[in-house]
């Protein structure tokens, strides 16, 4: 299985677009890591689960959590366990750096805002990925 990595780009705001499409593949059924190193950008990309929406409820927990085997969508620090993999959760990356791990997911979501230095970091991971031997898919989400 060679893991498909889908980079959406043009997002206004990376976060708020991350939670759009964790809310979309929970509503299809599926389950993801949300993973980011940066503990400040996870505890708000959280924060922004509960409140993106007025209407919205997203279930999620850290990975570390009691309720974890149960719930839809973890929040992970740390390097994405193989076994979520295995069972067939796809990666939302929100880290400005390749996931650990990353080639045992089918499935690796980046989204990408304008910013510039956001879309750097893209580039890297897009190149990192290229070179790994993953298959990469680039969708404009700009609207323009």
């Amino acid at each position: 299985m060679v893991t498909r990595v889908d980079f959406a780009f043009g997002a206004a705001d990376r976060l708020l677009k991350a939670c759009e499409v964790t809310q979309k593949q929970v509503a299809a059924g599926r389950r993801l890591v949300v993973y980011t190193r940066h503990a400040a950008r996870l505890q708000k990309f959280d924060r922004l689960l509960w409140q993106f929406e007025a209407t919205a409820f997203v279930p999620h927990v850290m990975s570390d959590d009691p309720l974890a085997a149960q719930t839809p969508v973890l929040l992970e620090a740390q390097a994405p366990s193989p076994e979520l993999a295995q069972a067939g959760a796809w990666l939302l990356n929100l880290d400005t750096e390749c996931p650990p791990g990353a080639e045992h997911f089918e499935r690796v979501l980046e989204i990408v805002s304008g910013h510039p230095e956001d879309k750097q970091a893209a580039r890297q991971r897009w190149r990192r990925y290229q070179e790994t031997g993953f298959e990469l898919r680039a969708h404009d989400i700009s609207g323009g």
